[in-house]
């Protein structure tokens, strides 16, 4: 039963993931329920599954021509060392602070989907020097909050693009790249400091990816407005639970 629930709640957010960037912390809770794993464990483990989910969301997308590498580039360039810093900051963290925190990202992450989009007359493109210093910034922020909460760098990135004022579907488009940078980097540091379950993780990440081929689909229809309802009411209620349950 166990893996079963484990294959439901992978699927699910590998839908997340490649729908609306956001939506793989999700995974967390589901390994430390589901999975029994530590907190620690169960953060590292999900952080160690998104760079699969990276890599094959960045295949679809560049195949769809919705990657901008300028943009791109940078935010990952920023997250390089700031992946390995989070890594090393979360083995610091007792696991009643992490799962809060956690717990905090998750019902954020929830409440800024449930914000509705304003629309613009045009999108930034990074060409100028604010701009790239700007998506550098995203980077290093998603880098090191992915490192410390286990999340994958999507949670970050994409709000702060979007808010930021970069295209919704170029920044979805960024997340998956920056999946893989976060993750390797970020498992690199938890190889160090914590500990992986390789044995659920390959269980969960063949259905993550399936998930995702799924969810890329569907963030490129017109509209995916019941999808993204769907993750926000998911981020508060598990986030709440959590932190509950913490207390």
């Amino acid at each position: 039963m166990t893996y079963v629930l484990l294959g439901f709640a992978a699927v699910a957010v590998g839908v997340f993931i490649g729908a609306v960037g956001v939506g793989g912390i999700l995974l967390i809770p589901a390994l430390a329920y589901f999975g029994g794993l530590p907190v620690h464990t169960a953060a590292a483990t999900a952080l160690f599954t998104f760079a699969f989910t990276g890599i094959l969301g960045t295949f679809l997308f560049q195949r769809r021509g919705s990657i901008d590498w300028r943009i791109t580039t940078s935010v990952c360039v920023g997250a390089i060392v700031f992946s390995v810093l989070g890594a090393w900051a979360s083995s610091r963290l007792d696991a009643r602070p992490l799962t809060l925190l956690i717990a905090a990202i998750i019902i954020l992450a929830g409440a800024y989907i449930l914000v509705p989009s304003r629309p613009r007359a045009a999108f930034r493109d990074g060409r100028s020097g604010g701009e790239q210093a700007m998506l550098l910034a995203v980077g290093v922020a998603s880098g090191f909050g992915s490192g410390l909460s286990g999340a994958g760098g999507p949670l970050f990135s994409v709000p702060m693009m979007v808010l930021a004022g970069f295209g919704p579907l170029a920044s979805i488009g960024t997340s998956q790249v920056l999946q893989i940078v976060a993750a390797a980097f970020g498992t690199a540091g938890n190889l160090a400091y914590g500990r992986i379950d390789f044995g659920i993780a390959a269980w969960i990440t063949a259905l993550e990816l399936a998930g995702v081929a799924a969810g890329v689909h569907l963030a490129h229809l017109a509209s995916a407005q019941t999808l993204r309802r769907t993750v926000a009411g998911l981020c508060l209620v598990v986030g709440a639970l959590m932190a509950w349950r913490s207390l």
